[in-house]
């Protein structure tokens, strides 16, 4: 089998995202069974200049997204940025993996060479070939906002392990 950009991506895509709710029900989960206000968790910041759990969540679903549509041309859905809750950010998640079902291959195969200009901070873009965005700055910027996610979790108390983060939601189906 060749690899394509979209099986590179897509389901990769799909698979993590599918895992991310899942710790988000083991970290709602752990709240409830401690009784403590969610809240705690969702708002929690690894070091003072990071970003929230929150944000985590919706930078990697918009990562995800964003990444997509720019190689693609399908047209990306905004998303209001304004969920707060455990419920909320799997709804988002959701709303992600649902949009990712729309894409078809055919609109991300054979554009590996396309020049894809995306926003880097507030007021600068950077241009790339869509294989090399999707491979080296889509994909590890998602991967480390799933993975700060998670560490903030597991440094909650979240009983999380590797196999949550690579096979949570086949585990949990299995």
């Amino acid at each position: 089998m060749t690899i394509t950009l979209h099986s590179a991506t897509v389901p990769v895509f799909k698979n993590t995202l599918r895992n991310l709710s899942y710790i988000l029900d083991k970290g709602a989960a752990h709240a409830e069974e401690k009784k403590f206000d969610p809240v705690a968790l969702t708002t929690f910041r690894l070091a003072p200049d990071m970003l929230p759990m929150t944000r985590q969540v919706l930078i990697a679903c918009d990562a995800v997204k964003n990444g997509v549509a720019r190689v693609s041309g399908v047209e990306a859905p905004k998303f209001a940025d304004d969920e707060a809750t455990f419920d909320e950010l799997k709804a988002r998640i959701q709303k992600t993996l649902d949009y990712l079902a729309t894409v078809p291959a055919s609109a991300l195969d054979g554009k590996e060479d396309t020049d894809i200009t995306f926003p880097i901070g507030r007021d600068k873009t950077r241009t790339m070939k869509a294989q090399a965005y999707l491979l080296t700055w889509v994909l590890p910027n998602f991967y480390f906002h799933v993975t700060t996610t998670y560490a903030i979790l597991r440094h909650n108390g979240v009983p999380l392990g590797k196999g949550d983060y690579l096979a949570g939601a086949a585990a949990a189906a299995a």
